[in-house]
C-alpha cells in the first residue's frame, strides 16, 4: 500500500488538461463583468476585461462570442471578424456567438451569410426576443418588409416588454405611419430601461424631426450624461442647432461627433449646409461630394455642391462638373441658375441666358420610378408599358410584403395614366413603410383621378403624424388655394418661407397671388419682387409682379412691360388678362 501512495501535494494539482478551480471561477467572473460592459455599450471595457480572462488560462472558444461584440460595439469590424468567423464557440457561448456573427455579415453587406447565422442562432435560443428583433432588421435590409414587420410582432409577443422589440417596433411604426405613431413606442421602451441609449437616440431624433427641439436636446443632454463623448448625441444637437439658424453652433457640435459618424450621408449633408455658412466652400463641396458617391440622385446635394463650388469662385469647374446633369430634362431650377451665373461670370452670357430660360420654365421633375429598377424605367422610357406593367406586376405577385415592388407598380401604373389602379399600388406599399417620396406618388396619384376628397384626407392624416413635413404643407397650401380658403394657403406658404424655403420662387410666386387675393397689395408685391429678383425669366414671378403693381396703380409702364414679357413666355393666361383690363382700367380712370 506504501507503494500506492502518492505525495500530497499532487493530491491537490489538477489532472493534466484541466485548470485550478480558482482560476476557472476568475475567468469566469471576467466574462460576466465583461458581457455587463458590453450591455452598457462600452466596448472597451469589455475587450479588456476578455483579455484579463484569457491570461487567468480561460479558452479562446469561452471569450471569441463575446470578444466580437467587444468589437462590434467598437465599431473595429475587421478585428471582430477575427473572433467571430471561424464559428469556434463554447457551448455556453455558442448562441451569443452566431447572432454577433450574424450582425457582422448583417453590417458588412454579407445578407445570406448573416442569414445562416442567424438560423444557427435561432435552433440554439428558438424563443429570444432580441433574437427575432435582429433577425427582423435582417429582413428588412434584404427587403423582405413583410416578413420584417412578422418578426417584429412575434418578438413582441414573446416578451412584450423586451427594449429592444419595442424600439424596432416603433421604427418599423414610425416608417409605416409616422412621427407621432411612433412616440408611444420609444416611451415604453423608455419606461422599460431608462438608461438605454440606443432608444434614448432614437426617442431625441423622433421628437427633433416633430419640430419639439427643447424635448430632444434634453433628452441629447441625457445620452450625454449616460454615454459620455456619444457622437450621435452631438449630431444630433447640432442637427437641432442647424435648424435653429445657428450654424456656427451647428458646426461644433460636429467636430464633437470626431469622425465617427462621417460614413453617413445625412452628416454630411450637414456638414455641407454648415460649412457653406460658415464661409468654407471647399470643405462644404469635400462634404457634399461624399453624400453623392453614397447616393448619386440627391438633388438638394447637387444644388449645395453647385453652390459651394460657385461661392469657391470656381466658375469654370461648376459647369464641368454639372454638365452631366444639364443634359437631363430632370435638373432642378436652381442647378440650372447657379450654373448659368458661373457662365455670366465666365462671360458666356449666351449660355448663361439658355440656361436662365431653362430654369424659368422648368418643370416638376418627370416621375422616376423606384431606384434599382432600371429594367421597367427603361421600358417606360421606351414606350413600352405594356411590358413595363407586365414585369412590375410580376414583381409585386412574387413579392407582396416587398415595398420596392408595390412603389414600382404604383409608377408604372401612374406613368400609364391609371391613376386609381395606381393608388391601390401605394396604397399597399404604405401598408410598409410611408416615406416623403411615396406621399408626393399619393398625392399625384389623387389629383390626377380628380379626387380632391382623397387628397385631402392623404394630407391631413399624413400631417397629422408628420407636422413639419414641407411636401405635405406644400400640398396642404396647394389644396387651400384650389377650395379658396386664402387665410390658411397664406398661413402655410409664409410659415415655410421664413422657415427654409425662402429662396423657392414658386413658393414665393404663390405667396404673392395668395396675399393679393386677400387685399394685401403691398405684402404681394413684396413677395413678388424677391422672387423676380431670384428668376427673372420666370413666367410666375412675372405675372405676379405685374399683377402686384397694377393692384398698387404704381409703375404702369413697367408693369405693362412685365405683362408682355410674361406673355411671351406663357401666352395670355387669365391672370395676365385681369391685369391688363385692370391696368387699361386705371389708364382710362
Amino acid at each position: 500500500m506504501a507503494a500506492l501512495a502518492l505525495p500530497l501535494a499532487l493530491l491537490s494539482s489538477p489532472v493534466v488538461g484541466q485548470r485550478p478551480q480558482g482560476e476557472a471561477l476568475i475567468g469566469k467572473t471576467l466574462i460576466g463583468e465583461a458581457r455587463a460592459a458590453l450591455a452598457r455599450g462600452d466596448g472597451i471595457d469589455g475587450e479588456m476585461k476578455l483579455r484579463a480572462a484569457l491570461e487567468s488560462g480561460t479558452a479562446r472558444n469561452q471569450v471569441a462570442a463575446f470578444m466580437g461584440q467587444a468589437y462590434l460595439a467598437q465599431d473595429d469590424r475587421e478585428r471582430a471578424r477575427e473572433w467571430l468567423a471561424s464559428g469556434d464557440f463554447s457551448r455556453a457561448s455558442a448562441a451569443e456567438g452566431w447572432r454577433a456573427l450574424g450582425l457582422l455579415e448583417r453590417l458588412d453587406g454579407n445578407l445570406p451569410a448573416s442569414g445562416r447565422a442567424y438560423d444557427k442562432a435561432l435552433a440554439l435560443i428558438p424563443r429570444d426576443a432580441s433574437l427575432w428583433v435582429e433577425i427582423g432588421r435582417l429582413r428588412y435590409a434584404g427587403g423582405e418588409h413583410g416578413l420584417a414587420i412578422a418578426a417584429a410582432e412575434h418578438a413582441l409577443a414573446l416578451e412584450p416588454d423586451n427594449v429592444r422589440a419595442l424600439e424596432f417596433g416603433g421604427q418599423l411604426v414610425r416608417d409605416r405611419y409616422g412621427l407621432m405613431a411612433a412616440i408611444p413606442w420609444f416611451e415604453q421602451a423608455i419606461m422599460r430601461d431608462p438608461k438605454d441609449v440606443s432608444v434614448l437616440l432614437e426617442y431625441a431624433a423622433t421628437l427633433g424631426e416633430l419640430g419639439r427641439a427643447s424635448e430632444a436636446l434634453t433628452v441629447t443632454r441625457r445620452v450625454l450624461e449616460l454615454s459620455p463623448k456619444n457622437p450621435r448625441a452631438y449630431y444630433l444637437q447640432a442637427v437641432i442647432a442647424a435648424r435653429a439658424g445657428n450654424y456656427e453652433l451647428a458646426r461644433g457640435l460636429l467636430a464633437r461627433t470626431g469622425g465617427k459618424l462621417d460614413r453617413e450621408a445625412g452628416v454630411q449633408m450637414l456638414r455641407g449646409v454648415v460649412e457653406i455658412a460658415a464661409g468654407n466652400p471647399s470643405a462644404a463641396a469635400e462634404a457634399l461630394e461624399a453624400v453623392l458617391r453614397a447616393k448619386p440622385d440627391c438633388r438638394q446635394a447637387k444644388d449645395l455642391l453647385a453652390r459651394a463650388i460657385y461661392l469657391g469662385g470656381e466658375y469654370r469647374y461648376v459647369a464641368l462638373r454639372f454638365s452631366g446633369d444639364l443634359a437631363h430634362d430632370d435638373a432642378s431650377p436652381y442647378l440650372l441658375t447657379v450654373v448659368a451665373r458661373s457662365y455670366e461670370a465666365l462671360g458666356e452670357r449666351q449660355r448663361a441666358g439658355e440656361l436662365l430660360d431653362r430654369a424659368a420654365h422648368a418643370q416638376v421633375p418627370p416621375l422616376r420610378v423606384v431606384p434599382g429598377q432600371g429594367a421597367i424605367g427603361a421600358l417606360l422610357a421606351g414606350g413600352q408599358g405594356a411590358a413595363a406593367q407586365a414585369q412590375a406586376e410580376a414583381a409585386r405577385g412574387t413579392d407582396p410584403g416587398f415595398y420596392d415592388a408595390q412603389a414600382l407598380a404604383g409608377d408604372v401604373q401612374l406613368a400609364l395614366g391609371n391613376a386609381r389602379a395606381a393608388q391601390a399600388r401605394y396604397a399597399a406599399a404604405a401598408e410598409i413603410r410611408m416615406p416623403e417620396s411615396l406621399f408626393r406618388r399619393r398625392f399625384e396619384a389623387f389629383a390626377m383621378a380628380g379626387d380632391l376628397r382623397g387628397g385631402e384626407e392623404l394630407v391631413e392624416g399624413y400631417l397629422l403624424q408628420n407636422p413639419t413635413s414641407r411636401p405635405a404643407l406644400r400640398a396642404a397650401a396647394w389644396l387651400a388655394i384650389g377650395t379658396g380658403d386664402a387665410v390658411r394657403a397664406q398661413a402655410i406658404l409664409s410659415w415655410l418661407r421664413d422657415n427654409g424655403d425662402g429662396r423657392d420662387v414658386q413658393l414665393l410666386s404663390d405667396l404673392a397671388m395668395v396675399q393679393a387675393s386677400e387685399g394685401d397689395f403691398e405684402a404681394a408685391r413684396d413677395s413678388a419682387l424677391a422672387a423676380y429678383r431670384l428668376q427673372r425669366a420666370s413666367p410666375l414671378a412675372t405675372q405676379a409682379l405685374a399683377y402686384s403693381y397694377v393692384a398698387l396703380g404704381i409703375r404702369r409702364a413697367e408693369a405693362g412691360a412685365l405683362l408682355d414679357k410674361a406673355q411671351t413666355l406663357v401666352g395670355n393666361t387669365p391672370l395676365i388678362a385681369e391685369a391688363r383690363e385692370q391696368l387699361r382700367a386705371r389708364r382710362r380712370g
